[in-house]
């Protein structure tokens, strides 16, 4: 037998022992777990004969005088103080399920904050219909759209339209968890917890890059670190800076992948008097001085597959202006690459040493252009289980939720809700505390999710009133699974208790 296996077996629903093995119901796997063994998730364990959660619940602490939090996650643990001068607020991280679907959730809690009486109720969610959106700050070309993303080689997501400045990946999703091979479906799983927990994943893009993406890190493309985010397209560009230009050089072209920028045409240029030099751009015209596809993408000049900007330039017309001595700045949407050049006798550009006297404007391209950052958004649908365990008709917490009198959050994140039907949330995992996300091997990840809303509310909700209790009760005793807690301290960035919103909620009332 291997290690493996005697860590847990799986079996049909049966008697809750098997053995000296005993069976946890925290998830369809139903592991049957030996004593001093943890479960195929690591979350759940045998501990002197009962099943544990592993992990402690996460207790946040606000301060009172401001409301706003007092310091960044610590995670230290409770230095035995009896009295408390701050909001806490039970979180969902350690706090266990509600599978099998009839049960409530962990945790009900009852707290009074300002005169308003709260209920928060949290839930770590299964979700199989999940996934990442993940924004990637760089004006280099990454791979075609729809592409195929992959992570050891299986497909994990693909490439989806490109933002302004940003390449964007979606991976994830129910048919890469569960429709496709066992490998597939592991590998999909383990790249979006690595994601979500904040950790380096290298993945790979069909016919095109291969990318290391850290949630909150610069992204590192085909070994290359990125540092900037583009100020704009290169029509962007010149309109930003053709005032820096005015006098110094006779004509810039600003490279760019989506819309390259030339100064003397553009209207910028025609309001600041710039007169015509006789360029000529190899590329689509889609309005005076902005042109479309002056090449391929790539990994060149402003998102380009060009290394010599030159090779986007046709001849030079006398007749609209071109004329030996004339000057020339070539430079790219990020201000990393840049040239100057002056015509000769025959009118071709010849590079020469670039002066100083430009320095200070590739220089405010560069000081203009924002850091290089992979954005990490966990995408993830609240579905019927999770819901019933906050109210016995699942369809009134989702209609509370749009209503904006149910404040939902992800470790005490605060989330976007999309707008129709269910409860599909965003959160930026960089505002979560580490280590918030788990896994069960059906497969499919694990979110904590928190509903705070007023008592009455809740009340009206048809919640679990039953199951309400007070967060003085909860620290005290834990959960279900017993539940050790941890104390935290508030991210700067997520404050609670949401007053303001659930005082606003139509039809509520201080």
């Amino acid at each position: 037998m291997n290690e493996l296996s005697e860590r847990f077996e799986t079996h049909e629903p049966g008697d809750r022992q098997a053995g000296e093995k005993l069976r946890c119901d925290a998830c369809p796997v139903m592991c049957y777990i030996a004593e001093g063994r943890t479960g195929a998730c690591d979350r759940y364990g045998n501990f002197g004969g009962r099943i544990v959660r592993c992990d402690p619940v996460r207790v946040l602490d606000f301060a009172v005088e401001s409301g706003a939090p007092l310091v960044p996650f610590g995670g230290e643990a409770w230095d035995g103080e009896l009295v408390n001068t701050g909001r806490r607020f039970v979180t969902a991280i350690g706090s266990g399920t509600t599978y099998p679907d009839y049960k409530p959730a962990p945790f009900i809690v009852s707290q009074e904050v300002e005169g308003v009486d709260l209920v928060t109720v949290v839930t770590e969610g299964i979700f199989s219909y999940c996934g990442v959106k993940v924004k990637i700050d760089t004006d280099r070309h990454l791979g075609p759209e729809t592409a195929t993303v992959r992570a050891q080689g299986e497909a994990v997501g693909h490439v989806t339209t490109g933002e302004y400045g940003s390449q964007m990946l979606s991976l994830g999703g129910v048919h890469h968890l569960t429709g496709g091979s066992k490998s597939e479906g592991r590998v999909t799983c383990e790249t979006l917890l690595d994601l979500c927990n904040k950790k380096p994943v290298e993945l790979t893009i069909d016919s095109g890059a291969t990318i290391v993406v850290e949630a909150g890190k610069a992204p590192v493309i085909d070994g290359q670190t990125e540092h900037r985010m583009r100020v704009g397209c290169g029509s962007a560009a010149i309109g930003m800076f053709a005032t820096q230009w005015r006098g110094l050089v006779d004509e810039v072209v600003v490279v760019d992948d989506h819309i390259t920028g030339v100064v003397s045409e553009h209207q910028a240029g025609k309001v600041l008097g710039w007169e015509d030099t006789g360029i000529r751009i190899l590329g689509r015209k889609s309005t005076p001085g902005r042109y479309f596809k002056v090449s391929e993408p790539g990994l060149g000049w402003g998102g380009t597959s060009i290394s010599d900007p030159l090779s986007i330039l046709g001849d030079w017309n006398a007749k609209k202006g071109a004329r030996p001595g004339l000057t020339l700045l070539m430079v790219s949407t990020t201000g990393e690459q840049f040239a100057y050049y002056e015509l000769d006798d025959q009118l071709r550009p010849v590079e020469k040493p670039f002066p100083e006297r430009l320095r200070k404007s590739v220089g405010l391209i560069e000081d203009n252009c924002e850091p290089a950052l992979c954005t990490v958004l966990f995408v993830g649908g609240a579905g019927g289980s999770l819901r019933a365990g906050v109210t016995e008709n699942p369809v009134n917490l989702t209609r509370s939720v749009h209503g904006l009198k149910t404040y939902v959050t992800v470790g005490g994140a605060p989330v976007y809700v999309w707008p129709g039907g269910g409860i599909t949330l965003m959160v930026d995992v960089t505002r979560v505390p580490d280590g918030a996300f788990g896994y069960v091997p059906t497969p499919a990840l694990v979110a904590p999710i928190e509903f705070t809303l007023r008592k009455d509310d809740y009340l009206l909700l048809g919640g679990h009133a039953a199951e309400i209790r007070s967060i003085g009760d909860v620290l005290a005793r834990g959960g279900e699974y017993f539940n050790e807690r941890a104390e935290a301290r508030a991210c700067a960035d997520n404050p609670w208790p949401p007053l303001a919103q659930l005082r606003r909620a139509p039809g509520g009332s201080s």
